[in-house]
């Protein structure tokens, strides 16, 4: 891994797509299963970065609600035992453990049919109906295809091997949707989840060249 990534690999758990580099996947195998059995679904891993890597783990609780900072750190603790006996990373890496949050990355066709009736922003890797970027209406998904009907109406379907990112657009209704997911302790605000950043980098982990940083959104 020293000479980094042409393009960052990712592995989602429903859709069956990973990146040709198979780190992702055996990180994957590492870590789910005790992250299930605490009651976590992981929704997306990511490996950022060329010299200074960054190890993303986007998590969400099982029941589909949001987690919350001690979540978040519960989750990282976990996560840093696993790798510190198998770590498959062979050069110093931080590790950041976040929330999907309320305007997520839609990364699994599950995703797609939850949120199914609201704003989102897809791109894809290569054009698609003559486009790369798309913004419209979740229409849902199956194993091969997310759909959406696009601002000027007419309806596309992107397949997920060729999605490069997409993610729900905060409104209104998505928050107002969204509300059962929240608790008091689970709102945080922009200005605490800098205060949050700030406190882990100062109390950063260094075993095996790790640091921790903890997000939610």
């Amino acid at each position: 891994m020293g000479g980094g990534l042409s393009r960052p690999p990712f592995f989602v758990l429903d859709s069956l797509e990973f990146s040709d580099n198979r780190l992702d996947r055996r990180i994957a195998a590492l870590i789910e299963p005790t992250l299930i059995d605490m009651g976590y679904e992981v929704v997306r891993i990511m490996i950022l970065g060329k010299t200074a890597l960054t190890l993303q783990i986007m998590v969400d609780r099982a029941d589909g609600s949001l987690i919350n900072v001690e979540d978040c750190e519960q989750i990282s603790h976990a996560v840093s035992a696993i790798l510190d006996v198998d770590d498959p990373i062979e050069a110093a890496w931080t590790l950041e453990v976040s929330s999907a949050g309320i305007d997520r990355p839609l990364v699994r066709p599950k995703d797609w049919n939850r949120f199914s009736g609201h704003l989102a922003k897809a791109e894809t890797m290569i054009p698609v109906e003559g486009r790369r970027r798309f913004s419209g209406i979740a229409l849902g998904a199956d194993d091969e295809f997310a759909r959406m009907r696009l601002d000027d109406g007419a309806e596309v379907a992107l397949p997920f091997s060729e999605i490069r990112k997409a993610k729900l657009v905060l409104t209104d209704a998505l928050i107002d949707a969204c509300q059962h997911m929240l608790s008091p302790r689970d709102v945080v605000s922009e200005d605490s989840e800098e205060s949050i950043e700030e406190d882990t980098d100062k109390d950063q982990s260094k075993r095996s060249g790790k640091n921790n940083r903890y997000k939610t959104h």
